[in-house]
């Protein structure tokens, strides 16, 4: 009797790749406080590498949510366990940047996660936390 191909092999090894990959996933969710206003939305992005960090364009991804006053709060569903660092803004008037004076000094409500004081542009490692395998919540303050 000849031997037939087994069609469903390369399907379940596949599957059986993928796994372990889903499993691990992780969820990051972010809580930003206190917003001034429910003007513009909120923007925030996440940034895996030093290089693109405030880069927004060239974030890992990007999300916005309506401003509402007090919290507002989102989250990056199945993210790969690693480092991480954010930059969310208040976008107040619509405009999809950050405003600011003399181009330097925003003129609109930011965050970075791990909260730091800065002085000047802030750094990827100032910024940066893990995003461990269950997952985790960051609290990022805003500055206006």
């Amino acid at each position: 009797m000849p031997l037939r191909p087994i069609r469903a092999l390369p399907g379940a090894l596949l599957l059986s790749l993928c796994l372990p990959l889903l499993a691990q996933a992780a969820s990051l969710t972010v809580e930003l406080s206190p917003v001034k206003d429910a003007s513009g939305t909120i923007r925030v992005g996440l940034y895996q590498d030093p290089k693109t960090f405030r880069k927004e364009a060239q974030a890992l991804t990007v999300l916005q949510v309506p401003a509402q006053a007090g919290k507002v709060q989102v989250q990056f569903p199945e993210l790969a366990p690693g480092r991480y660092a954010i930059m969310a803004y208040h976008d107040e008037n619509g405009d999809g940047q950050l405003n600011r004076r003399l181009g330097m000094f925003p003129t609109e409500g930011y965050g970075l996660s791990n909260n730091p004081k800065v002085m000047g542009p802030p750094s990827f490692d100032d910024s940066a936390f893990e995003v461990p395998a269950a997952g985790t919540t960051l609290t990022i303050e805003m500055r206006y």
